[in-house]
Protein backbone atom coordinates (compact mmCIF):
# COMPACT_ATOMS: atom_id res chain seq x y z
CA UNK A 1 0.00 0.00 0.00
CA UNK A 2 1.58 3.34 -1.16
CA UNK A 3 1.32 5.99 1.00
CA UNK A 4 0.61 9.48 0.95
CA UNK A 5 4.15 11.98 0.52
CA UNK A 6 4.85 14.45 2.94
CA UNK A 7 2.49 17.77 2.71
CA UNK A 8 -0.10 15.74 -0.11
CA UNK A 9 -3.65 16.21 1.07
CA UNK A 10 -5.62 13.12 1.30
CA UNK A 11 -9.50 12.33 -0.02
CA UNK A 12 -11.46 9.29 1.44
CA UNK A 13 -14.13 8.11 -0.69
CA UNK A 14 -16.53 5.69 -0.49
CA UNK A 15 -18.56 3.62 -2.77
CA UNK A 16 -16.32 1.55 -4.89
CA UNK A 17 -18.23 -1.66 -4.74
CA UNK A 18 -19.17 -2.98 -8.08
CA UNK A 19 -16.30 -0.95 -9.54
CA UNK A 20 -15.74 -0.81 -13.10
CA UNK A 21 -12.17 1.27 -13.47
CA UNK A 22 -13.23 2.48 -16.99
CA UNK A 23 -9.96 4.35 -17.79
CA UNK A 24 -6.38 4.06 -16.13
CA UNK A 25 -3.03 4.37 -16.96
CA UNK A 26 -0.79 3.84 -14.11
CA UNK A 27 2.38 5.78 -13.81
CA UNK A 28 5.02 5.37 -10.57
CA UNK A 29 5.13 9.02 -10.12
CA UNK A 30 1.81 10.53 -10.50
CA UNK A 31 -0.76 10.35 -7.32
CA UNK A 32 -3.91 9.01 -9.18
CA UNK A 33 -6.97 11.02 -8.66
CA UNK A 34 -10.10 10.34 -8.41
CA UNK A 35 -13.27 11.26 -10.25
CA UNK A 36 -16.38 9.88 -8.75
CA UNK A 37 -19.87 8.97 -10.90
CA UNK A 38 -22.22 9.89 -8.03
CA UNK A 39 -25.21 8.37 -9.94
CA UNK A 40 -23.87 5.02 -11.05
CA UNK A 41 -24.68 2.57 -9.12
CA UNK A 42 -21.67 3.79 -6.66
CA UNK A 43 -19.52 3.09 -9.76
CA UNK A 44 -15.99 4.72 -9.31
CA UNK A 45 -13.81 6.19 -12.13
CA UNK A 46 -10.17 6.45 -11.79
CA UNK A 47 -8.27 8.67 -14.66
CA UNK A 48 -4.53 9.52 -14.68
CA UNK A 49 -3.91 12.74 -15.57
CA UNK A 50 -0.69 12.40 -17.25
CA UNK A 51 -2.22 10.74 -20.44
CA UNK A 52 -3.78 14.17 -23.38
CA UNK A 53 -6.73 11.44 -23.66
CA UNK A 54 -7.51 11.05 -20.28
CA UNK A 55 -6.32 14.16 -18.78
CA UNK A 56 -9.43 15.83 -17.21
CA UNK A 57 -7.93 17.77 -14.14
CA UNK A 58 -5.88 20.37 -14.20
CA UNK A 59 -2.18 19.89 -12.73
CA UNK A 60 -3.08 21.74 -9.71
CA UNK A 61 -4.81 18.77 -7.94
CA UNK A 62 -2.04 16.73 -8.45
CA UNK A 63 -0.97 16.43 -4.72
CA UNK A 64 -4.48 14.61 -3.54
CA UNK A 65 -3.91 10.72 -2.65
CA UNK A 66 -6.89 8.93 -2.75
CA UNK A 67 -8.10 6.56 -0.15
CA UNK A 68 -10.88 4.06 -1.39
CA UNK A 69 -12.69 2.05 0.45
CA UNK A 70 -14.54 -0.88 -1.03
CA UNK A 71 -16.31 -4.13 0.70
CA UNK A 72 -14.78 -6.85 -2.07
CA UNK A 73 -11.61 -7.80 -1.88
CA UNK A 74 -11.26 -8.30 -5.59
CA UNK A 75 -12.54 -4.45 -6.17
CA UNK A 76 -10.06 -3.44 -3.06
CA UNK A 77 -6.89 -5.42 -5.43
CA UNK A 78 -7.72 -3.30 -8.61
CA UNK A 79 -7.68 -0.05 -7.02
CA UNK A 80 -4.18 -0.60 -5.35
CA UNK A 81 -2.73 -1.63 -8.56
CA UNK A 82 -3.44 2.06 -9.58
CA UNK A 83 -1.07 3.00 -6.44
CA UNK A 84 -4.39 4.06 -4.22
CA UNK A 85 -4.20 3.13 -0.48
CA UNK A 86 -7.17 0.77 0.00
CA UNK A 87 -9.55 0.16 3.14
CA UNK A 88 -12.08 -2.66 3.37
CA UNK A 89 -15.40 -1.08 4.17
CA UNK A 90 -19.23 -2.08 4.72
CA UNK A 91 -20.88 1.65 5.37
CA UNK A 92 -23.89 0.08 7.54
CA UNK A 93 -21.40 -1.56 9.89
CA UNK A 94 -20.72 0.16 12.82
CA UNK A 95 -17.27 -2.11 13.37
CA UNK A 96 -16.39 -1.90 9.89
CA UNK A 97 -16.18 2.02 10.10
CA UNK A 98 -14.42 2.57 13.14
CA UNK A 99 -12.01 -0.86 11.51
CA UNK A 100 -11.63 1.66 8.78
CA UNK A 101 -11.41 4.95 10.42
CA UNK A 102 -8.20 3.14 13.02
CA UNK A 103 -6.85 1.93 9.34
CA UNK A 104 -6.86 5.69 7.84
CA UNK A 105 -5.68 7.07 10.81
CA UNK A 106 -2.42 4.94 10.16
CA UNK A 107 -2.17 6.56 6.58
CA UNK A 108 -3.01 10.16 6.96
CA UNK A 109 -1.82 10.63 10.30
CA UNK A 110 -4.71 11.69 11.47
CA UNK A 111 -5.57 13.96 9.30
CA UNK A 112 -8.18 13.90 6.37
CA UNK A 113 -8.50 16.69 4.22
CA UNK A 114 -11.99 15.57 2.16
CA UNK A 115 -14.51 12.89 3.15
CA UNK A 116 -16.20 12.41 -0.50
CA UNK A 117 -19.43 10.10 0.80
CA UNK A 118 -20.51 8.60 -2.21
CA UNK A 119 -21.37 4.80 -1.15
CA UNK A 120 -25.46 4.62 -2.69
CA UNK A 121 -28.02 2.14 -2.47
CA UNK A 122 -30.70 1.82 -5.51
CA UNK A 123 -32.55 -1.00 -5.38
CA UNK A 124 -32.66 -4.20 -2.84
CA UNK A 125 -33.31 -7.40 -4.64
CA UNK A 126 -33.65 -10.27 -1.81
CA UNK A 127 -32.84 -12.92 -4.70
CA UNK A 128 -29.00 -11.43 -5.35
CA UNK A 129 -26.44 -11.54 -2.74
CA UNK A 130 -25.71 -8.50 -0.68
CA UNK A 131 -22.12 -7.69 -3.18
CA UNK A 132 -23.99 -7.27 -5.90
CA UNK A 133 -27.20 -4.96 -4.90
CA UNK A 134 -27.26 -1.38 -6.01
CA UNK A 135 -29.50 -0.57 -8.69
CA UNK A 136 -31.81 2.29 -9.82
CA UNK A 137 -34.48 2.25 -7.05
CA UNK A 138 -37.06 2.66 -9.61
CA UNK A 139 -40.85 1.11 -8.06
CA UNK A 140 -44.42 3.24 -7.63
CA UNK A 141 -44.72 4.23 -4.05
CA UNK A 142 -47.90 2.18 -3.69
CA UNK A 143 -45.37 -1.00 -5.14
CA UNK A 144 -42.55 -0.50 -2.91
CA UNK A 145 -41.43 -2.86 -0.23
CA UNK A 146 -40.40 -1.11 3.44
CA UNK A 147 -37.70 -3.97 3.77
CA UNK A 148 -36.09 -2.37 0.66
CA UNK A 149 -36.50 1.17 1.80
CA UNK A 150 -35.01 0.37 5.21
CA UNK A 151 -32.44 -0.78 3.08
CA UNK A 152 -31.78 2.12 0.63
CA UNK A 153 -31.83 4.52 3.93
CA UNK A 154 -29.57 2.80 5.81
CA UNK A 155 -26.87 3.17 2.69
CA UNK A 156 -27.65 6.08 1.41
CA UNK A 157 -28.51 8.26 4.54
CA UNK A 158 -27.67 6.70 7.87
CA UNK A 159 -24.28 5.31 6.78
CA UNK A 160 -23.05 9.26 5.84
CA UNK A 161 -24.60 10.13 9.37
CA UNK A 162 -22.22 7.41 10.89
CA UNK A 163 -19.28 8.54 8.54
CA UNK A 164 -18.75 11.88 9.53
CA UNK A 165 -19.42 11.24 13.03
CA UNK A 166 -16.44 8.43 12.77
CA UNK A 167 -13.94 10.69 10.85
CA UNK A 168 -14.82 14.39 12.29
CA UNK A 169 -11.78 14.10 14.81
CA UNK A 170 -9.79 13.67 11.42
CA UNK A 171 -11.57 16.53 9.19
CA UNK A 172 -11.37 18.79 11.98
CA UNK A 173 -7.11 17.84 12.52
CA UNK A 174 -7.14 18.78 8.96
CA UNK A 175 -9.64 21.64 8.30
CA UNK A 176 -11.03 19.54 6.19
CA UNK A 177 -14.29 19.21 3.56
CA UNK A 178 -16.89 16.79 3.33
CA UNK A 179 -18.93 16.57 -0.03
CA UNK A 180 -21.93 14.03 0.34
CA UNK A 181 -23.82 13.27 -2.70
CA UNK A 182 -27.39 14.54 -3.36
CA UNK A 183 -29.05 14.51 -6.15
CA UNK A 184 -32.00 16.58 -8.99
CA UNK A 185 -34.45 14.36 -7.46
CA UNK A 186 -33.88 16.04 -4.08
CA UNK A 187 -36.23 18.79 -5.23
CA UNK A 188 -37.44 17.35 -8.21
CA UNK A 189 -40.62 14.40 -8.16
CA UNK A 190 -39.49 11.92 -10.28
CA UNK A 191 -41.65 9.36 -11.24
CA UNK A 192 -42.02 6.10 -9.88
CA UNK A 193 -38.60 7.47 -7.65
CA UNK A 194 -40.18 8.37 -4.39
CA UNK A 195 -37.87 6.09 -2.86
CA UNK A 196 -34.52 7.52 -3.81
CA UNK A 197 -35.69 11.45 -4.01
CA UNK A 198 -36.72 10.59 -0.20
CA UNK A 199 -33.35 9.24 1.09
CA UNK A 200 -31.32 12.07 -1.27
CA UNK A 201 -33.79 15.01 -0.02
CA UNK A 202 -32.76 13.58 3.57
CA UNK A 203 -29.01 13.96 2.38
CA UNK A 204 -29.81 17.43 1.44
CA UNK A 205 -31.25 18.38 4.47
CA UNK A 206 -28.72 16.89 6.88
CA UNK A 207 -26.08 18.39 5.27
CA UNK A 208 -27.26 22.11 5.14
CA UNK A 209 -27.45 21.84 9.31
CA UNK A 210 -24.18 19.96 9.14
CA UNK A 211 -22.48 22.78 7.25
CA UNK A 212 -23.81 24.85 10.54
CA UNK A 213 -22.77 22.77 12.88
CA UNK A 214 -19.18 22.27 11.70
CA UNK A 215 -18.71 25.52 11.03
CA UNK A 216 -16.91 26.37 14.28
CA UNK A 217 -14.36 23.87 13.53
CA UNK A 218 -13.18 25.05 10.50
CA UNK A 219 -14.68 21.77 8.88
CA UNK A 220 -16.85 22.58 5.48
CA UNK A 221 -19.41 20.61 4.04
CA UNK A 222 -20.56 20.56 -0.09
CA UNK A 223 -23.32 19.09 -1.51
CA UNK A 224 -23.18 17.51 -5.06
CA UNK A 225 -27.17 18.09 -6.67
CA UNK A 226 -25.96 15.60 -9.67
CA UNK A 227 -28.37 16.19 -12.53
CA UNK A 228 -28.22 13.06 -15.59
CA UNK A 229 -25.25 11.61 -16.10
CA UNK A 230 -24.08 8.79 -18.35
CA UNK A 231 -24.02 5.51 -15.96
CA UNK A 232 -24.36 1.67 -16.12
CA UNK A 233 -27.29 1.48 -14.40
CA UNK A 234 -30.14 1.48 -17.08
CA UNK A 235 -28.02 -1.58 -18.21
CA UNK A 236 -28.67 -3.39 -15.34
CA UNK A 237 -31.67 -5.81 -14.19
CA UNK A 238 -34.93 -4.11 -12.82
CA UNK A 239 -37.87 -5.73 -11.11
CA UNK A 240 -40.85 -4.90 -12.89
CA UNK A 241 -44.25 -4.49 -11.90
CA UNK A 242 -46.58 -6.81 -10.04
CA UNK A 243 -49.10 -8.38 -11.37
CA UNK A 244 -51.69 -6.87 -9.57
CA UNK A 245 -49.90 -2.82 -9.66
CA UNK A 246 -52.63 -0.16 -10.02
CA UNK A 247 -50.13 0.87 -12.74
CA UNK A 248 -49.90 -1.77 -15.39
CA UNK A 249 -51.85 0.19 -17.81
CA UNK A 250 -48.70 2.07 -17.54
CA UNK A 251 -46.25 -0.07 -17.95
CA UNK A 252 -44.58 1.35 -20.99
CA UNK A 253 -44.24 4.35 -19.11
CA UNK A 254 -42.93 2.48 -16.05
CA UNK A 255 -40.28 0.96 -18.29
CA UNK A 256 -39.54 4.30 -20.14
CA UNK A 257 -38.97 5.80 -17.06
CA UNK A 258 -36.49 3.31 -15.84
CA UNK A 259 -33.72 4.74 -18.60
CA UNK A 260 -35.22 8.18 -18.37
CA UNK A 261 -32.07 9.80 -16.46
CA UNK A 262 -29.89 7.90 -20.04
CA UNK A 263 -31.80 9.11 -22.90
CA UNK A 264 -32.75 12.97 -21.24
CA UNK A 265 -29.69 15.70 -21.89
CA UNK A 266 -27.70 13.08 -20.11
CA UNK A 267 -24.01 14.30 -19.44
CA UNK A 268 -20.81 12.06 -20.02
CA UNK A 269 -18.96 10.99 -16.60
CA UNK A 270 -15.36 12.58 -17.98
CA UNK A 271 -17.39 16.01 -17.86
CA UNK A 272 -18.77 15.62 -15.06
CA UNK A 273 -16.08 13.98 -12.95
CA UNK A 274 -13.57 16.86 -13.76
CA UNK A 275 -16.48 19.66 -12.91
CA UNK A 276 -17.02 17.81 -9.53
CA UNK A 277 -13.10 17.19 -8.69
CA UNK A 278 -12.08 20.63 -10.02
CA UNK A 279 -15.07 22.88 -8.14
CA UNK A 280 -14.26 20.93 -4.87
CA UNK A 281 -10.42 21.93 -4.82
CA UNK A 282 -11.38 26.17 -5.88
CA UNK A 283 -10.55 27.96 -3.03
CA UNK A 284 -12.61 28.91 0.10
CA UNK A 285 -14.94 32.63 -0.08
CA UNK A 286 -16.95 33.92 2.19
CA UNK A 287 -20.52 32.59 1.47
CA UNK A 288 -22.03 34.96 -0.55
CA UNK A 289 -19.57 35.17 -2.95
CA UNK A 290 -18.56 31.52 -2.62
CA UNK A 291 -20.99 30.07 -5.59
CA UNK A 292 -19.56 32.54 -8.48
CA UNK A 293 -16.09 32.76 -7.08
CA UNK A 294 -14.85 29.92 -4.94
CA UNK A 295 -15.31 26.18 -3.46
CA UNK A 296 -19.56 25.95 -4.25
CA UNK A 297 -21.55 24.92 -0.90
CA UNK A 298 -23.90 23.54 -3.70
CA UNK A 299 -22.44 21.84 -7.02
CA UNK A 300 -25.23 21.76 -9.37
CA UNK A 301 -24.16 19.78 -12.54
CA UNK A 302 -24.87 16.96 -14.53
CA UNK A 303 -28.08 16.41 -17.38
CA UNK A 304 -31.00 18.91 -16.74
CA UNK A 305 -29.07 20.27 -13.42
CA UNK A 306 -29.55 23.97 -14.68
CA UNK A 307 -33.45 23.52 -16.07
CA UNK A 308 -33.81 21.97 -11.90
CA UNK A 309 -31.55 24.97 -10.59
CA UNK A 310 -33.76 27.78 -12.50
CA UNK A 311 -37.25 26.20 -10.99
CA UNK A 312 -36.17 25.38 -8.01
CA UNK A 313 -35.34 29.00 -7.69
CA UNK A 314 -38.82 30.44 -9.17
CA UNK A 315 -40.61 27.84 -6.91
CA UNK A 316 -42.15 24.97 -6.43
CA UNK A 317 -44.93 25.30 -8.83
CA UNK A 318 -42.74 25.55 -11.74
CA UNK A 319 -40.56 22.61 -10.56
CA UNK A 320 -44.11 20.26 -10.54
CA UNK A 321 -45.35 21.54 -13.81
CA UNK A 322 -42.00 21.13 -15.70
CA UNK A 323 -41.94 17.54 -14.06
CA UNK A 324 -45.73 16.79 -14.74
CA UNK A 325 -44.81 17.01 -18.50
CA UNK A 326 -41.43 16.00 -18.18
CA UNK A 327 -42.83 12.37 -16.64
CA UNK A 328 -45.88 12.18 -19.41
CA UNK A 329 -48.60 12.49 -17.26
CA UNK A 330 -51.25 13.88 -19.01
CA UNK A 331 -51.01 10.60 -20.88
CA UNK A 332 -51.17 8.82 -17.50
CA UNK A 333 -54.05 10.43 -16.73
CA UNK A 334 -55.93 9.55 -19.64
CA UNK A 335 -54.90 5.45 -19.54
CA UNK A 336 -55.26 5.17 -15.99
CA UNK A 337 -58.78 7.36 -16.46
CA UNK A 338 -59.89 4.79 -18.78
CA UNK A 339 -59.08 1.82 -16.46
CA UNK A 340 -61.88 0.12 -14.86
CA UNK A 341 -61.37 0.84 -12.03
CA UNK A 342 -61.85 4.58 -12.60
CA UNK A 343 -65.36 3.18 -14.69
CA UNK A 344 -66.76 1.26 -11.99
CA UNK A 345 -66.28 4.26 -9.38
CA UNK A 346 -68.49 6.72 -11.93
Amino acid sequence: MTGPKPGQKTVLVTGYDDVHVTQHINHADTPPIVAVHPEASAIAYVLSITDKKCRLIDDHVLGLHVIATARRPEVLAELAELGMSTVALDVTDAESIKKCHDEVAKINGGKLDILVNNAALYEVDDAQPKSDRGRTHTHPALDISLPDVRATFETNVFSIMAMVQAFIDQLIAARGLIINISSLSSITPYLFGSVYCASKAAVSAYSRTLRLELAPFGVRVMVSMTGAVKSNTASQGHRILPENSLYQRVKHIFEWRLVFSQNNSTMDTATFSKRLVADSLRSERPAWLRSLFGRPDWFWYGGLARLAWYGHCLGEGVVDSVSWNKFRMPEIMKLIGEGPAQKKQK
